[in-house]
């Protein structure tokens, strides 16, 4: 921020693994991407699921949604890219663009990520 660079995220939800679809690593065996998402199993990986698992259910919103706003709120972040595979993925990127949280749900959020 301090210089005015703004960043743009890849991989804003880290193959798939911050939607929630992969709870354990028993939900990646057989998958394309087993090997990248291996990684994110880490009790570090767990706890950002269960901060964006609580904000998503008090929100009633994906958890693709909370985890694509939290980036989005992040100082230099000026877009975070996400793609989908599939049409009824769609909404989720249109709840994330109008999401707002508040500074609690962000300060969980990047706690967990610490």
């Amino acid at each position: 921020m301090d210089n005015h660079i703004a960043v743009v995220s890849y991989f804003s939800l880290a193959s798939g693994f911050l939607t929630g679809k992969y709870r354990d690593v028993a939900d990646i065996q057989g998958h394309p991407r087993a090997e990248d998402l291996q990684r994110y199993f880490t009790p570090c990986g767990q706890r950002i699921l269960a901060a964006l698992l609580s904000v998503a259910q008090q929100r009633v919103v994906s958890q693709a949604s909370v985890a694509l706003a939290w980036l989005r709120q992040q100082p230099g972040i000026s877009a975070p890219i996400a793609s989908i595979t599939s049409p009824a993925q769609l909404p989720m990127l249109v709840e994330a663009a109008d999401l707002v949280l508040s500074a609690e749900e962000l300060a969980l959020l990047s706690a967990a990520s610490i």
